[in-house]
């Protein structure tokens, strides 16, 4: 005779009331079509072992016995939600400046920065379903443009602009950091990406003359080191939040693998990614730090020259 199946317990219910709210909030994006999986509580690092993509989902009843484990924040996967999360940031600290191309105009923020791109093409910026951060900042929910699967960039806009589609996450409203909630205004579904900022994200010139090109001295330099800088460069600039100081000391593992080689030169290397740590809002100081640990154990282990 079989054993009787068993079954499956169902979730247990969750009476704290911060708990009770990230578990609503959780719900809720669900029942917008946006995909969802936990945060670490109060903190922006994803809180799964697995591929946190993979992890996302709509479906209530595993979000359900997923939230009523822990008062966990919000993730909402860009990519499986359909989604073109455009970031405004805020500087960081007092020395975090905006380049003279935007300073001159008067703007000190990434929204600012956006409204001028905007008037610079004779539109303005819709309205669209908006997450205010913890810090002040703001994320602007538009559709992935038809036929077109664009990736996470940043500052490929402006200043102070980064974008989470494919590959990347953005934190949802009603999520936690400190004591400042992730708010939201407006309503869902977002509309779709404007062609401006579409034409900026494509446009390969972007890239160009948002960051510059490494300098000419390195030495002993072969067009496979330089694409290896180049490479490492734009993912560290296009890494997502909670993620940033990890994929700033894997960059400066490789690339010190490289001056190992002697194949770049060391202090170029540390100042190209020092600049590229501070568009991304890392602390000068801790970056620093992560960038001498990765270079130095990189070039433990030199590349064997090509």
């Amino acid at each position: 005779m079989s054993a009787p199946a068993r079954r499956r317990r169902r979730p247990r219910p969750v009476t704290d009331p911060v708990h009770q709210l990230l578990c609503r909030a959780a719900h809720w994006h669900a029942d917008q079509g946006l995909f969802v999986f936990p945060l670490a509580p109060g903190s922006k690092v994803p809180a799964v072992d697995k591929d946190w993509e993979s992890a996302a989902t709509i479906d209530h009843l595993r979000i359900a016995r997923t939230w009523q484990q822990a008062p966990y924040n919000i993730g909402v996967a860009t990519g499986p939600s359909g989604l073109l999360v455009v970031d405004l940031d805020l500087p960081k600290t007092p020395d975090d400046l905006p380049p003279a191309e935007w300073g001159s105009r008067g703007a000190v923020s990434g929204a600012e920065v956006l409204a001028l791109v905007a008037a610079d093409h004779t539109v303005v910026v819709p309205g669209t379903y908006t997450v205010t951060t913890s810090s002040g900042g703001q994320h602007l929910y538009f559709q992935q443009p038809s036929g077109r699967e664009l990736g996470n960039s940043a500052g490929r806009i402006g200043w102070k602009i980064d974008t989470r589609g494919h590959g990347g996450y953005v934190v949802g409203a009603g999520s936690l950091i400190g004591q400042w909630h992730y708010t939201a205004t407006g309503h869902l579904p977002a509309p779709d990406l404007p062609d401006w900022i579409t034409d900026a994200l494509t446009t390969t010139e972007a890239t160009s003359t948002n960051r510059p090109a490494p300098g000419p001295v390195q030495r002993h330099t072969d067009a496979y080191a330089l694409a290896a800088l180049t490479g490492e460069l734009d993912k560290l600039l296009a890494a997502t939040e909670g993620s940033r100081n990890d994929a700033l000391n894997s960059a400066a593992f490789v690339l010190g693998t490289l001056v190992g080689a002697d194949m770049l030169d060391e202090a170029t290397t540390r100042d190209e990614l020092i600049s590229a740590a501070g568009r991304i809002g890392l602390p000068r100081t801790e970056a620093e730090r992560t960038i001498l640990s990765g270079l130095t154990a990189g070039k433990r282990n030199p590349r064997a020259r090509h």
